[in-house]
């Protein structure tokens, strides 16, 4: 076998995973030397926040419950202004990736370390990637501040998550792994990490369909996020990353929902161009082909897969192309607008990929 030069840079963070993980949380905050955190959710995720709490008791200074997908600029604010008020020294973010996000867009302007408890299969926990949208534009960076100090990953958190929106954050997850591979900065390690991630989540999902509780899908689902995630985190993402944050921060568009859509799709665009990683996928996946695969893969778990169905207008799509083409970034396939154009077309559509 021979190994091509490469550059190998981990991210460090300490991660705590098992059925009842979630009840490590005092000791991970006091690891850390924090005093006073912020707890960090969604509306819906309210509860779990109120938990994580009265867990930390004097440790926890307050309770932010209002974070949004695609981590709206005044949302950011409100919360910032939040960490201060309460004087907190720390943050805990309780949910998926918007109260991730919300807690990196802290961690970029204050200097507190985050605790992240995942409840999706996001992997957003596992990057030093930030987001942000402000005018209807999403922008991205990665800032390594804003890297999890410590990520508890308890499946029992995830019973709860309806299958649909089950189904819809492990494509998210599958597509880090997937877009890795192909990735002008991967890696020996990456490559690894990416197949068994795949092959986690996708031989989970239909065990998941079959029975929502059953234990070993759910924390398999969750194992093959970490990996997925860590690959995110790690290289450079491509095409279908792009489009995803574009549909998203652009139209408001579902985050996991949208990845689930276009994955298949943007595979398909990038196939002739990253063969190598095509063949990975699909023997991850136990299948033919790496595109019709995720794309047989989400029809036979019910997932969603017209973009038209999550919110997309046929008429959106020209601006979509626009932006999507508008700013340069690493892809194996040179953009081509009206190539692009096809491809959302057909994830509008939800039809096969194309070939």
């Amino acid at each position: 076998m021979s190994i091509d030069a490469f550059t190998y840079s981990p991210n460090a963070a300490r991660i705590v995973f098992g059925y009842g993980s979630l009840s490590r949380i005092g000791e991970e905050i006091q690891r850390l030397g924090c005093k006073r955190v912020l707890v960090l959710s969604t509306p819906g995720h309210l509860q779990h926040a109120e938990r994580v709490a009265e867990t930390l008791g004097a440790a926890a200074s307050g309770i932010f419950d209002g974070a949004v997908m695609h981590v709206p600029i005044e949302t950011a604010l409100a919360a910032r202004a939040e960490a201060r008020r309460t004087h907190a020294d720390g943050i805990v973010a309780i949910g998926g990736g918007s109260t991730t996000g919300l807690a990196k867009a802290i961690a970029l302007e204050l200097p507190v370390p985050i605790v992240a408890i995942p409840t999706t299969y996001a992997g957003s926990e596992m990057t030093p990637i930030y987001g942000l949208t402000e005018g209807g534009s999403k922008r991205t960076g990665r800032e390594p501040k804003v890297l999890p100090k410590c990520v508890i990953y308890d499946p029992a958190l995830t019973h709860e998550l309806p299958i649909p929106l089950s189904i819809a954050s492990a494509m998210n997850a599958i597509a880090h792994a997937a877009e890795g591979l192909y990735a002008a900065d991967r890696n020996p390690v990456t490559d690894l990490l990416a197949e068994a991630g795949i092959r986690a989540i996708a031989s989970a999902i239909p065990k998941l369909v079959a029975d929502p509780h059953d234990r070993d899908a759910r924390s398999d689902c969750l194992y093959g996020a970490w990996l997925c995630g860590t690959v995110l985190g790690m290289v450079g993402m491509g095409l279908h990353h792009k489009l995803c944050h574009t549909l998203g921060g652009a139209f408001g568009l579902p985050h996991a929902e949208t990845h689930g859509c276009l994955l298949p799709h943007a595979l398909a665009y990038n196939a002739s161009c990253a063969t190598s990683a095509m063949t990975s996928i699909a023997r991850a996946l136990g299948r033919p082909s790496a595109p019709a695969g995720l794309y047989e893969l989400a029809a036979e778990s019910g997932a969603t897969l017209a973009l038209r169905d999550i919110g997309l207008r046929e008429d959106q799509i020209d601006r979509a192309v626009h932006l999507a083409i508008a700013s340069p970034y690493p892809n194996p396939r040179p953009l081509e607008r009206a190539a692009l154009r096809r491809l959302i077309v057909n994830a509008w559509a939800g039809e096969r990929p194309l070939d």
